[in-house]
């Protein structure tokens, strides 16, 4: 996916607008703070998202904001909590949100998840999820002056592997006019969580804040770089603004030149990251939101700090297979420049046997489809991680993508009995059959795999074809109807595998 992002000029300081810090102080400030942190998906709770919105809240509320929190909401929850906000929007209202917990994007939209969501399928992020921005465009319609949206919601989720076509992280927004947002981590890149009690993000957020003197974008652009520092650049985080007026988090603050306040540049964001199965990309939105950098460097002050540490190199790309066809070969080189690709490459290049790593480069790579480098990644992931469960049902299926049935075929059962009932394997072993001709077996594995989640688009789907080739005309066409209903870009979805 390219996403082209407009950068918004500067305001010089013989540009700015003059200060009106009486009539900020006036404006009514409300905040919504949410910590999602027990989702029964994931393997253990989050340890970050409480502590995080706890620490978030009471310093809005220093700030001068009136501040609802929510702990582990679930939807209605979260309906409610966002319904109350909405209620309190006047004219002019400052209104902000801070998410920490998970986030999905689908179909370009970033999405907050409630603890009780049940994803299985994309359709299911747009039914149980929270559009960020439908959140912003209700607080816009409201009427409310200065949006901001803090989202520390990008990371590694349990709903990932669950797609067939799924792109890692969040989305870029197209938010109404007078509007900040800010990502903790680039677009479509992820962070794992560090298993701290708080996250670098609102840790170097919440220094920032409190820096008097600073716009809201200067705080949030140091925010960035101290992050970007802090983590040695693995975690860039991400800033959208259209501000139409200048706004500070310190009520009655008079905001100095930028080239006072604000922070050194940080490094670019990495490009999106997906899992296999991918679907057509579509074209890129006409107009977004332009991201804000943050000024040049400063001369540093003379006293003494210490050296940091040289970033470790970045390893190239393997080289393509001489057997790789001429259009994966194109992809393998456009993906040497793609920064989630370099740093696996670096983990890689440290630790041959970082199984992780292995297997999330064979992800990227099929997501984009350059599937012999894919097949090699999981080939070796396998090797060293023999009950690697996943990496089978992956394997399985970039190989029935590819038309290496038989492979295929052994890697699904494989799947399948070190994990018995394992639906995404089922799913894939059901695509296998279809493609083998072998119509009767495909039903069965999908009937199997819509017992366990009857909103499997895709085994639905898969099993109207079935029964559409053994003549079962009307019972295949109520399956792939209803399969077309939930997911309307299904058709497109198969018809890549190769299935009409």
């Amino acid at each position: 996916m390219k996403i082209r992002i407009a950068l918004l000029a500067l305001l010089t300081l013989s540009a700015a607008p003059v200060w009106q810090a009486s009539a900020q102080e006036r404006a009514p400030r409300i905040a919504l703070v949410i910590g999602n942190a027990k989702y029964p998906d994931a393997e253990a709770p989050l340890k970050e998202p409480i502590n995080d919105a706890r620490d978030i809240a009471a310093e809005l509320k220093r700030d001068g904001f009136e501040v609802e929190t929510g702990e582990n909401l679930g939807g209605d929850g979260m309906r409610r909590a966002l319904e109350k906000l909405y209620g309190k929007v006047t004219p002019g209202t400052v209104a902000l949100v801070f998410f920490s917990g998970y986030g999905i994007q689908s179909s370009r939209q970033s999405y907050m998840i409630p603890v009780d969501a049940q994803i299985w399928t994309e359709a299911d992020v747009r039914r149980d999820g929270f559009s960020l921005e439908t959140v912003l465009n209700e607080l816009n319609g409201r009427g409310a002056g200065v949006k901001i949206a803090l989202l520390d919601a990008s990371r590694r989720n349990p709903f990932e592997r669950r797609f067939r076509s799924f792109s890692a992280g969040l989305a870029p927004v197209i938010a109404p006019s007078n509007t900040l947002v800010m990502y903790s981590a680039a677009l479509s890149s992820v962070v794992s969580d560090a298993g701290t009690d708080r996250s670098l993000f609102a840790t170097e957020l919440l220094k920032d804040i409190k820096v008097p003197d600073l716009t809201a974008e200067q705080t949030l652009n140091r925010t960035r770089v101290s992050v970007t520092r802090a983590s040695r650049s693995e975690q860039v985080p991400w800033i959208s603004s259209s501000l139409a007026e200048d706004f500070a988090f310190i009520a009655g603050a008079r905001p100095s030149s930028p080239a006072v306040a604000a922070a050194p540049a940080a490094a670019p964001a990495p490009a999106p990251a997906a899992t296999p199965r991918p679907e057509p990309v579509a074209p890129a939105p006409a107009k977004q939101a332009a991201v804000t950098p943050a000024p040049a460097p400063q001369p540093a002050a003379p006293a003494p700090a210490p050296t940091p540490a040289p970033a470790p190199a970045v390893a190239p790309a393997p080289p393509p297979a001489a057997d790789a066809p001429r259009d994966e070969t194109k992809i393998l080189l456009a993906l040497a420049d793609d920064p989630t690709v370099k740093s696996l490459n670096v983990k890689i290049t440290e630790n041959a046997e970082d199984v992780g790593a292995l297997y999330r480069r064979g992800q990227v790579y099929a997501s984009k489809g350059a599937y012999s480098a894919a097949l090699k990644d999981f080939d070796t992931t396998i090797k060293l991680s023999p009950k690697d469960v996943e990496a089978y049902n992956n394997r399985c299926w970039v190989r029935a993508v590819t038309s290496d049935l038989s492979g295929a075929l052994k890697d699904c059962n494989e799947a399948l009995r070190l994990r018995p009932n394992f639906v995404d394997a089922l799913d894939s072993r059901g695509l296998v059959n279809l493609k083998n001709g072998q119509s009767r077996n495909a039903i069965i594995d999908f009937d199997a795999a819509l017992k366990i989640n009857p909103q499997l688009t895709s085994s639905l789907y898969g099993r109207g074809i079935a029964k559409q080739r053994l003549g079962q005309a009307a019972e295949g066409d109520l399956d792939i109807n209803n399969a077309k209903a939930m997911d309307p870009d299904i058709v497109k979805e198969f018809a890549t595998y190769g299935v009409r």
